[in-house]
Order: C-alpha cells, then sequence, then structure tokens
C-alpha cells in the first residue's frame, strides 16, 4: 500500500488544525476520530488562547457526558487548592486568556470560577444529578450546538461584508 503524498501546504495547514487522539482500555469510551464541532476544526492560529481552550474544553465535556447514566451529571474538581467541585452549568472565555466557569457547589450555593488558560487544570467528575430533576443536565451538548450555531452566525456575517 502506498503513503499518501502530502503537500508542504497541506502539512503546514494540519499543523494548525485541531485532531483529537485518546485511547482507553474500554474501547466504547475512545471517540471516533474526527468527531469535533466544526469551529474547533478552524485554524487554531486565529483564535485567542482563551476561546481555544474553550472550545476543547467543550469537546471533554461532551466526550465525558457521554459516558454517564441517566442519574449522573458533570462536575468539576480543582487541582491545587481548596475550591472542591462545583455542578458545571455554564463556562465562557473573555479574549485574550480567560475561561471561566459558573456553577454551584454541592452545597447549592452559586459559584463561579475565572481561571486564566496558563493555569487551567480541570478534573471532569460525575455528581448525581438532583434528586427533584427528573433528566439529568447537558451542559457540553449545548456548549456545543452553541459553538455551531456561533460559528453558523459568523459565516452569515463574513458572507454579508462584515466582520468574522
Amino acid at each position: 500500500m502506498m503513503d499518501e503524498i502530502v503537500t508542504a501546504a497541506e502539512a503546514e495547514e494540519g499543523a494548525v488544525f485541531a485532531r483529537l487522539h485518546e485511547v482507553h482500555a474500554d474501547p466504547g469510551r475512545t471517540p471516533p476520530e474526527g468527531e469535533l464541532p466544526k469551529p474547533v476544526t478552524k485554524d487554531a492560529t486565529r483564535k485567542s488562547p482563551a476561546r481555544w481552550a474553550y472550545e476543547r474544553l467543550i469537546v471533554y465535556i461532551r466526550n465525558f457526558e457521554k459516558t454517564l447514566d441517566a442519574d449522573h451529571e458533570v462536575a468539576m474538581g480543582f487541582t491545587g487548592g481548596d475550591a472542591g467541585v462545583i455542578r458545571i452549568e455554564g463556562m465562557g472565555y473573555f479574549d485574550p486568556d480567560l475561561v471561566t466557569f459558573y456553577g454551584s457547589d454541592p452545597a447549592g450555593t452559586k459559584t463561579q470560577l475565572i481561571q486564566h488558560v496558563t493555569q487551567l487544570n480541570v478534573m471532569l467528575r460525575a455528581l448525581p444529578k438532583h434528586i427533584d430533576q427528573p433528566e439529568p443536565n447537558r451542559i457540553g451538548f449545548r456548549l456545543s450546538a452553541d459553538l455551531e450555531e456561533a460559528e453558523g452566525d459568523a459565516a452569515g456575517r463574513d458572507s454579508a461584508g462584515g466582520i468574522g
């Protein structure tokens, strides 16, 4: 079998586009290659460090949620401090270098973490959903849908002569 020939331009382009590669002991946990929201696959050199971190965190959260049963939701733990765990209820970024997480701690206290991208160190955890909730919260899928919607809005602005 012959190796695929890649031009210098294709190699350069491939170096700045996102790729996700994981291997797990349980093959069912390994996401299929190329299963990324379209905005994540765009040129990384045109994104701020905050946006780039935000988009990739969405992929990890969404993939983690796919492994959860109907009784659990995604939460995050923090390393190197006493902050504990928060149930992820929202996420955002502030260009050029801040990422923020919104949620609540196990006692239900409203919580927000603002973190510089160079300090980003997140551990995803499964917490039982609230007893009074019929369905678990799936923030990763909403975040991913928001990325796709924002990409569509940007494309519409680009074709209308706007900035994108």
